[in-house]
């Protein structure tokens, strides 16, 4: 900030403003056309050295709204720091039409005030955005079934809460959404690492393949976790794991991946290593090596054709 603004104003520059801030607290409205500022919204502006990051939007859609407002959707995910895909518009929720703010970029939803965990509003980070179970039924209505399950999985871990809690207030919702969401907590599991994890198991299970188990745990003889594996059928010894480009990039990483995978092959484990390749170029060859591997290790409930349900979200590419 420069000394000449900070002298003319009280208000805090670095955060999003609107135009009456601007004039209530003595600063001259036709600055905000300078290059000092910059426009996030019609009406909000914000110092130009601020970089405008995906949670100074969220802050800025609710600054033209009433203080009973709250961030929601894919704007409470944000705030959240949920994995999330990067749609372009903020999403505001007031309790009256009236209290609408048309503006290209913000989306308001209206919401009634019945009590219960539909209603719920938490302030986290300053900001009053969606309870997490609230955020989750109204991101189903914006996200797919995948990437929803992404957040119901990152949430668990977030949170520390069971899979069951999550069906339950899903259960409870009486919001249109709720039924999609519904569908997608039933595939949520405790335990994720990560998103890329989330998306090689929902991959698995869509394609009607016997679902692996989540961080599965391998004890010596003394009883102590010696490793966790991420996906794994532990009565055919066979594991799935996801490896990111990152391994490849630490080297420390890599080598204590080649140590495990040795501890593996010592005692007849199967290890098939799928890369983001085989997930987003490439997922029907993905589920035929690990279809064809179940088949090997003798898996009985392993379909004779997999199924095409998961086309719509693991489309590939030639």
């Amino acid at each position: 900030m420069t000394g000449s603004l900070a002298e003319l104003t009280d208000l805090d520059l670095r955060r999003p403003f609107t135009r009456a801030d601007a004039m209530k607290a003595g600063l001259d409205p036709e600055l905000l056309r300078g290059s000092r500022f910059r426009r996030i919204f019609r009406g909000v502006h914000i110092l130009r050295s601020v970089e405008v990051s995906p949670f100074i939007r969220t802050q800025a859609a609710l600054t033209i709204h009433p203080p009973t407002a709250f961030a929601s959707h894919i704007s409470a995910a944000r705030v959240l720091r949920l994995p999330v895909p990067d749609l372009p518009d903020e999403h505001v929720t007031v309790f009256d039409q009236r209290d609408r703010r048309n503006r290209p970029g913000i989306i308001t939803h209206v919401a009634s005030r019945v009590p219960g965990p539909a209603a719920h509003v938490v302030t986290y980070r300053g900001v009053r955005i969606s309870g997490p179970f609230r955020m989750f039924v109204e991101l189903a209505s914006v996200l797919s079934l995948v990437d929803l399950v992404v957040v119901g999985d990152a949430m668990l871990k977030m949170f520390k809460i069971p899979s069951s809690r999550l069906v339950e207030e899903c259960e409870k919702s009486k919001d249109q959404p709720a039924v999609a969401a519904r569908t997608a907590a039933a595939f949520v599991r405790a335990g994720v690492d990560s998103p890329m994890e989330t998306r090689l198991r929902m991959l698995i299970v869509l394609a009607g393949l016997p679902e692996p188990q989540v961080n599965h745990k391998i004890r010596n003889e003394h009883g102590r976790v010696v490793i966790r594996l991420d996906l794994s059928w532990p009565a055919l010894k066979l594991i799935v794991e996801y490896d990111g480009r990152q391994h490849a990039e630490d080297i420390r990483q890599w080598n204590r991946d080649l140590e495990r995978r040795e501890v593996f092959d010592d005692g007849e484990w199967r290890i098939i290593v799928v890369t983001a390749k085989g997930i987003y170029q490439e997922p029907g060859r993905t589920i035929e090596r690990i279809r064809k591997a179940l088949v090997n290790r003798g898996s009985s409930a392993v379909p004779r054709n997999v199924s095409e349900d998961w086309r719509p979200f693991f489309p590939g590419r030639a």
